[in-house]
């Protein structure tokens, strides 16, 4: 495999960091650095993408000026990085953030991307509408930063397996960075294809917020704040032999997302598109419990 230090680097540089893949992820990307000078691999021994982002940045950022972040599980439009570059020279942000739009191959992505899509799902989070104005903002999907900035804040803090791209916009925010949303390109994303792998990334997602808010004692929005009661309401309706009217806020939080999926299949005109009902309600209490999760075992350690 060739390699390149990061002295003698092309001007672009690629980076492929794996962090483990079983498939043919790493065959492929050796392939390619076989027949591209710019085009580098790294092994990730660390697994998760706060890790793979410091790792490239470590060993090939010291002559960068930019760092672009691009994710699996999503699809990238034509000239996405130039945009990001374009937008940066006419900003002058530290950070570029773009939007972020889900779209499903099966039955089941198609529910749960139209969930993310909407309201029930993503809280009306600005990263999540796609073609807004662009503008400042506390906090998006990652896509360009600058490298000095990057290396200022120190990185993603690697004990976050999840929501480390948020906790970096914390730190960036303190030290007098700028974020910009932009609206001249967005990614497309594309959903876990099974309930358990839906509801366990969204534990995570819960667990990696509750620690951000703990670590930085931030005072979240009430958007963030709403899912959090989705556990305590599941469990509070299992004491409804007891307790009749114990079931009232699980039985409203259930017709709430039921009917919200109904909705959104009438307006789509696919039927199949009202289980995007029930795939908010996986993420919903999947979210929750991880973020008790987080507090409760943070609260421990204190």
């Amino acid at each position: 495999m060739h390699r390149l230090s990061p002295h003698n680097m092309p001007k672009t540089s690629f980076v492929i960091v794996d962090g483990g893949s079983t498939d043919r992820t790493a065959q492929i990307a050796r392939g390619l650095v076989a027949n591209n000078a710019n085009i580098l691999f790294l092994e990730n021994p660390k697994r998760i993408q706060a890790a793979a982002l410091n790792l490239a940045a470590a060993t090939f950022g010291q002559n960068a000026e930019f760092l672009i972040r691009i994710d699996a599980h999503a699809d990238y439009p034509n000239n996405y990085c130039k945009t990001l570059l374009k937008e940066t020279e006419k900003t002058a942000a530290d950070s570029i953030v773009v939007s972020m739009h889900s779209a499903g191959k099966t039955w089941f992505q198609k529910a749960v991307a139209a969930a993310q899509n909407s309201k029930l799902g993503n809280g009306g989070s600005a990263h999540r509408i796609v073609g807004k104005d662009g503008r400042w903002v506390d906090h998006g999907h990652h896509a360009l930063m600058r490298v000095a900035a990057f290396r200022d804040c120190g990185g993603y803090d690697e004990s976050f397996k999840h929501n480390e791209d948020a906790e970096l916009d914390i730190r960036l925010r303190q030290k007098g960075y700028k974020i910009w949303l932009t609206n001249q390109t967005a990614l497309t994303y594309f959903p876990r294809r099974t309930a358990l792998a839906l509801f366990r990334q969204y534990v995570d997602y819960g667990y990696g917020r509750g620690r951000t808010i703990l670590k930085h004692r931030v005072c979240p929005k009430l958007r963030q704040m709403l899912p959090t009661f989705v556990a305590p309401a599941v469990i509070l309706a299992l004491a409804t032999p007891l307790l009749p009217l114990a079931a009232l806020p699980f039985v409203a939080w259930l017709i709430l997302c039921l009917g919200y999926g109904v909705s959104l299949a009438v307006k789509s005109g696919d039927a199949s598109i009202a289980m995007a009902g029930p795939a908010a309600m996986i993420m919903h209490f999947g979210w929750s419990l991880g973020f008790w999760k987080a507090f409760f075992s943070t609260r421990r350690r204190l």
